[in-house]
């Protein structure tokens, strides 16, 4: 857990951002009791409870534990694997996730190190540090997000993972380094795929940018469901769980899939399901007042810009409260950033917050 100015923040990791609907109900449940009521989507697929009292880290991680969101005390910070939120690798990515926790050193990774698994070329384009790419029956190994050449069969893909993340920690200690990423240390992934000694047999793919799934339906039973600004409060909660099945899906969008659901569901509560939502694909920071270092109240602000917006926004749009831009998305996004004297729309100058909003609306 880690102090904000609107009290602890604990971030729970949800490897491939399966839950079952008892899980999701126990996250929420545990911020209502503990936090400020309200669930925050991250970027990478897990959950966020803000506003924790002082001395609620033990009682939130026995309320974890129990519901089986806390495996691993030891390497709760590296279970970062991200999967596609519409595929079927949830039972590849749990047996990556219980061998990453059963290697000690593997512990010493750092928490932004960032496992992919890619069934449907949605997510390789995250940037993460291994990867695994569907290419026919097997799997291209991907390093700093790019296709190393190398085709793994079906029954390597978790020794290989595994492999590679432990020759990442041995470079980075011989580089003398302490690299967050693959591609910080020096030629990282030539000498990781060097290290692991696997043949590169095939053309190497163009990994394609990540684009978000539009909300809606993507198949006759299967609702994405965006939730606005990434946030959810209790009631929002409450409506996902009554739509759903036996589990809700994290995407790395900052919103929920639903599988098995009528076409004639409504979900309601200002959840986002319309494709053409001017809320889809605008995302924020905490801003003020739960950061210290915010400039601005910056979800209040994109609310008021998004209430005047009759349409979508043909670019994906982040609203940052400093220069640090927290939880920008991956990829070509418009930058809406608080300078303390007004915000900067893409570099450009605004004074206040009514002249940046008229900035985003011409330039978006």
């Amino acid at each position: 857990m880690h102090n904000a100015a609107d009290g602890g923040l604990a971030r729970i990791r949800v490897p491939g951002g399966t839950m079952t609907a008892p899980q999701f109900h126990a996250v929420f449940a545990a911020s209502a009791a503990l936090g400020d009521g309200q669930l925050e989507l991250t970027s990478r697929a897990n959950i966020q409870i803000r506003g924790l009292r002082l001395g609620a880290e033990a009682k939130l991680a026995e309320r974890l534990r129990e519901v089986g969101l806390l495996p691993s005390v030891t390497h709760e910070l590296v279970r970062n694997i991200i999967a596609s939120p519409l595929g079927a690798e949830q039972p590849l990515v749990n047996e990556l996730d219980r061998e990453l926790c059963s290697w000690p050193e593997l512990a010493e990774l750092p928490g932004r190190f960032l496992i992919t698994v890619d069934s449907q070329g949605d997510v390789s384009g995250l940037g993460g540090d291994v990867g695994l790419a569907k290419v026919g029956p097997d799997w291209a190994l991907l390093l700093a997000g790019e296709d190393t050449g190398v085709r793994v069969p079906e029954n390597q893909t978790v020794t290989t993972v595994i492999a590679a993340a432990q020759e990442f920690l041995v470079e980075r200690r011989r580089q003398g380094s302490v690299a967050w990423r693959m591609n910080e240390l020096t030629e990282g992934p030539q000498r990781v795929l060097q290290r692991l000694g696997l043949p590169a047999t095939r053309r190497r793919l163009m990994v394609r940018p990540a684009v978000p799934l539009p909300t809606g339906f993507a198949t006759p039973r299967t609702l994405v469901v965006g939730a606005p600004l990434g946030r959810l409060d209790a009631a929002q909660c409450r409506e996902l769980l009554r739509a759903a099945g036996s589990t809700v899906r994290l995407t790395p969008w900052r919103s929920v899939v639903l599988r098995g659901i009528e076409p004639s569901t409504v979900v309601g509560r200002d959840l986002i399901t319309d494709p053409n939502s001017p809320w889809h694909g605008v995302t924020s920071c905490a801003g003020m007042p739960g950061c210290v270092k915010a400039l601005a109240d910056v979800r209040a602000d994109a609310a008021a810009w998004l209430r005047s917006r009759p349409e979508p926004s043909a670019q994906r749009v982040h609203w940052s409260g400093c220069s640090r831009r927290c939880g920008r998305p991956q990829g070509s996004v418009v930058d809406v950033v608080a300078t303390g004297e007004g915000y900067q729309v893409n570099e450009k100058l605004a004074n206040d917050t009514a002249a940046a909003i008229a900035v985003a609306r011409r330039d978006m």
